[in-house]
């Protein structure tokens, strides 16, 4: 049996992070730069926390490749709080919002703008139980509030390649690809993402929105969910997140370090190698059309059910964690964030060998 001297967590999210950036957080839970105090207790509107603040908001449209026609938001409520604030601001009386249905997550969000006005769904591959992606109509209506992607679908293990060109505010869920690839952001009015699966712990939300996008925003809102009450109050309009927007500047800090282009071709080489093995494996197989593949979540079966049973234990006891398929779908889902190494997918991919060795 093969020996591991580490666990690898392959989870969809909370993901893993980058050993470094851990270290780092560790220490500062004992006491952050030279506050005496502990990450998890410096204020919230204290210079400490302004200045992580400033840095990681530079850092993001640094990496983004972005200039100051940007806001950087860090908010709280996940993806799910985005799905209810994105129609609550931007989709007026009057006006439609359309959504690309690819996945539960995509469905989801659509659910929730239906609460808040008028929304068309232009194209979903529900029918195809999401194993492919649906069309993204090259046209769409000029008077449309705003266009709605999913980039990277979890469950179901599909990717747009690359982001759309449309003639109306695209918003686009970037929760589990973001800082994956280069993509060119710009042709966004706004994105958002959760930290937990490529940037850092549960519980904080990043947003980034185009300044014009402001202006479009009508209805009489709470404070706490309107994005220009959020701007005004710099992200600190009720207590933030502190520690996990502290770990997510970390690893920004290690994803610059590590280069955009260096990780994209690594996550390329992990994706390429395991599905690769998927098919080459006589154990499994992948019935996501090959065109839409992503490289952030490798969604796979095994022949039969005993199968996939077997091989979750088997992964488990060599040190390979968290590779059970999402409730919806079963299966199995192999994450492939930025801190998953190289090296952490040709030990899964011998693991998978010595499991196919072991039912022969």
């Amino acid at each position: 049996m093969i020996a591991s001297n580490k666990i690898i967590n392959f989870n969809a999210g909370p993901a893993a992070l980058p050993q470094e950036v851990v270290q780092q957080a560790a220490e500062a839970v004992l006491q952050y730069a030279d506050s005496g105090t502990s990450i998890l207790s410096i204020h919230h509107r204290g210079k400490y926390f302004l200045d992580i603040l400033e840095e990681s908001k530079q850092l993001v449209k640094e990496l983004c490749g972005l200039n100051d026609d940007y806001e950087v938001l860090w908010l709280q409520g996940g993806g799910r709080m985005q799905f209810a604030m994105i129609p609550m601001n931007f989709l007026n009386e009057g006006q439609t919002a359309y959504y690309i249905d690819s996945g539960s997550w995509a469905s989801d969000a659509i659910a929730h703008a239906q609460l808040y006005g008028n929304v068309q769904v232009l194209s979903s591959s529900k029918d195809h139980n999401y194993q492919q992606l649906p069309e993204i109509p090259s046209t769409i209506t000029s008077n449309a509030a705003y266009l709605h992607l999913t980039s990277n679908n979890t469950i179901y293990g599909t990717q747009l390649q690359e982001l759309p060109t449309v003639d109306v505010p695209l918003v686009v869920d970037m929760s589990s690809d973001i800082f994956s690839k280069r993509i060119d952001y710009s042709k966004c009015s706004l994105f958002y993402a959760v930290a937990q699966k490529n940037m850092g712990p549960a519980g904080a939300t990043l947003v980034v929105l185009r300044k014009d996008m402001l202006s479009r925003i009508k209805r009489q809102l709470a404070p706490i969910l309107d994005f220009k009450k959020q701007v005004e109050k710099n992200s600190v309009l009720n207590t933030a997140p502190v520690f996990p927007i502290y770990v997510s500047l970390l690893t920004l800090r290690w994803i610059k370090e590590k280069g955009i282009e260096q990780i994209e071709a690594d996550n390329r080489q992990k994706a390429d190698l395991l599905y690769a093995e998927v098919q080459r494996n006589t154990l499994f197989n992948c019935q996501v059309e090959d065109k839409d593949r992503s490289m952030m979540n490798v969604c796979f079966n095994g022949i039969d059910k005993t199968i996939e049973e077997a091989f979750i234990n088997f992964a488990q006891e060599n040190g390979c964690t968290n590779i059970k398929g999402h409730r919806y779908v079963g299966g199995l889902r192999v994450s492939l964030y930025n801190a998953i190494s190289l090296e952490d997918v040709k030990y899964f991919i011998a693991v998978m060998q010595e499991f196919e060795l072991s039912r022969h």
